[in-house]
């Protein structure tokens, strides 16, 4: 597979997490170079780590994959969605917000952006593409537009505080949908 074929496929397997690093960042209060840094080792090392697991399960898991990857991601952003458009709303009583950077949240974010690299790495396994060169791309990519997404989003986040969270919310139940109309279509 030639180069630039796999940098295409690299900056669109991307654009989720770079969306969902635009809402992360803007949910962060205190922006440090460590928060945007952990963001995107997160979704650069799953996007980078799905295709490998994809590749392996090959032949054996291509139906199954494909038949519940986009409501696997529709759900898993839509409940983190849900959860920060609720926070957002209950701000004013005692309610805790949701922490972006809480590690179950990273993952459960990392997971559902990254899921269908799972499925490029089943194509890639039918292709019979050797899998190293495009994982690194797809990562190196994927960590690069994440780590500015973060700072995108938080300075973003300091015009409109208060309804932050609901836009963050949105983008993430925006990005679930596209992602199963993308696979019912």
């Amino acid at each position: 597979m030639h180069i630039l074929t796999i940098m295409f496929i690299a900056l669109g397997l991307a654009m989720d997490a770079f969306a969902v690093s635009i809402s992360s960042g803007i949910t962060i209060k205190h922006q440090r170079f460590k928060n945007a840094l952990k963001v995107a080792i997160f979704f650069g090392g799953f996007q980078a780590i799905m295709p490998i697991l994809g590749w392996f399960a090959g032949y054996n898991l291509r139906e199954f994959i494909s038949d519940i990857d986009h409501w696997a991601a529709f759900g898993l952003l839509s409940i983190i969605g849900c959860k920060m458009i609720y926070d957002s709303i209950k701000r004013g009583s005692d309610k805790k917000e949701t922490n972006i950077m809480n590690l179950y949240v990273l993952l459960i974010l990392s997971i559902a952006t990254s899921i269908d690299a799972l499925a490029v790495g089943v194509s890639f396994a039918f292709l019979e593409i050797v899998i190293w060169t495009p994982v690194i791309i797809i990562g190196i990519i994927t960590f690069i537009l994440s780590f500015i997404g973060v700072y995108i989003g938080n300075k973003l986040g300091h015009f409109c505080k208060n309804q932050i969270g609901i836009v963050g919310g949105l983008i993430l139940i925006g990005i679930g949908i596209k992602i199963l109309v993308e696979h019912i279509i």
